[in-house]
């Protein structure tokens, strides 16, 4: 790899995805490779338990594009994500899941509208194959929600699969936030972004990272991380415990002074 920057960096957060690792490297060499610029492939083993970082290991003795990076234990995906972005070069930034959900050949047409002058270019998924009846209510439910809840606007249907220039990123990275979700970082730092609708395809293998508890965790952190509503609930919950309360101890006394009160 060229000891300059990049004009185009990778970033894969990667969790027990031996089975797809090997399809991913090659699909995303192939569209970089398209692209005719400098390039590198950040991939993030988030501490996984089979095995993906000997294949990272592999991959990168062969391919001098590759930059592995192996934490010490798994930190969940979001701070793997955000190592990798941290770490990364490149002028432009995409973003993308190892399971290949995300088809990594929507890159010329993201690096088409950024070419136009957008800073972020996010995937909208249209359809989701593969996936249950029930997983697909929960995350509608999950969007409706959000968008309800959240004083940032955050678009729907929308996950961390986008291409972002280095000025948004370097905006992004300077955020504090320890509990991240980074969808809604990215809308709430601003500049120009748009949409790039797709249809999200079946996993290639493995299972899914994000089981029901998993996903209501993160939608917790969503929801506290970028609503004051949740907040707002609990101050007037307690105002009016607090009242019921003041209420319940003038009605003892009155009871008391007038002689109501139940014997014993």
């Amino acid at each position: 790899m060229s000891s300059d920057v990049p004009q185009l960096s990778v970033v894969v957060p990667c969790y027990n995805e031996e089975l797809v690792l090997a399809a991913l490297h090659q699909r995303l060499t192939d569209v970089c490779r398209a692209q005719r610029v400098d390039y590198e492939i950040v991939l993030v083993n988030d501490g996984s338990r089979d095995g993906t970082w000997p294949m990272m290991e592999a991959l990168a003795a062969e391919d001098s594009h590759l930059v592995c990076v192996n934490l010490s234990r798994n930190h969940g995906h979001q701070l793997a994500l955000t190592a990798g972005l941290q770490l990364c070069r490149g002028k432009r930034v995409l973003i993308i899941d190892a399971d290949l959900q995300d088809p990594p050949e929507l890159l010329p047409a993201m690096m088409d509208r950024m070419d136009a002058g957008v800073d972020v270019v996010y995937g909208q998924r249209r359809t989701r194959q593969g996936e249950s009846r029930f997983k697909l209510l929960t995350a509608k439910t999950f969007y409706r929600l959000l968008e309800w809840l959240t004083d940032v606007p955050i678009p729907r249907d929308t996950g961390d699969f986008r291409l972002i220039s280095r000025r948004a990123l370097d905006v992004l990275l300077a955020m504090p936030e320890r509990s991240r979700f980074l969808r809604g970082m990215v809308s709430w730092i601003g500049f120009r972004q748009e949409p790039l609708l797709y249809d999200r395809a079946a996993r290639l293998a493995g299972e899914t990272k994000y089981p029901f508890f998993k996903m209501f965790r993160f939608a917790v952190d969503a929801i506290t991380s970028f609503s004051l509503k949740p907040l707002t609930l609990a101050t007037w919950v307690g105002f009016g415990s607090g009242a019921c309360a003041l209420l319940l101890c003038a009605y003892a006394v009155i009871g008391w002074v007038l002689g109501h009160t139940v014997a014993g």
